[in-house]
C-alpha cells in the first residue's frame, strides 16, 4: 500500500501540476490539441510560444480581421504612445482565466476575453 501511495504521490508532483488539473478550454479540446501541438515538446515546463498561438490563429492584422466587429477592437495596435504590441498570452491563458489586458491601464474598460 506504501508503495502504491508513495508512487501516486510522485507521479501527481512530477506531472509538474500538483493541485490542478490540466484543461483547455473548449475549442481546444473539440479540436484535439494536445500540449505538444503548443508547447512542442512531451513534457512542458513553461508556457507555449507566441509562435504556436500565430500557428494556428494567424497573426495579430489576421486577428483584428476576425475581430473587426467588435466595439473596441483588441487585436489592433492603438497608435503611440500607447504600450504594446502585446502578446496573445497576455490575455489568453489556456490553463486559467483569461484576463483583460486593457484593465491594468483602463479599469472601466468594459470587455471580456474568451
Amino acid at each position: 500500500m506504501r508503495v502504491i501511495l508513495l508512487l501516486g504521490f510522485c507521479c501527481w508532483f512530477g506531472s509538474g501540476v500538483a493541485g490542478r488539473a490540466v484543461t483547455l478550454p473548449a475549442p481546444h479540446t473539440k479540436a484535439n490539441v494536445s500540449c505538444f501541438d503548443c508547447h512542442h515538446v512531451e513534457k512542458p515546463a513553461g508556457p507555449a510560444s507566441e509562435g504556436a498561438c500565430v500557428d494556428c490563429h494567424g497573426d495579430a492584422p489576421a486577428m483584428a480581421a476576425t475581430t473587426k466587429q467588435l466595439p473596441v477592437n483588441p487585436h489592433t495596435q492603438p497608435k503611440a504612445p500607447h504600450p504594446g504590441p502585446f502578446a496573445c498570452t497576455d490575455c489568453h491563458h489556456q490553463h486559467r482565466p483569461a484576463a483583460v489586458k486593457c484593465l491594468e491601464c483602463h479599469p472601466t474598460f468594459k470587455f471580456t476575453v474568451k
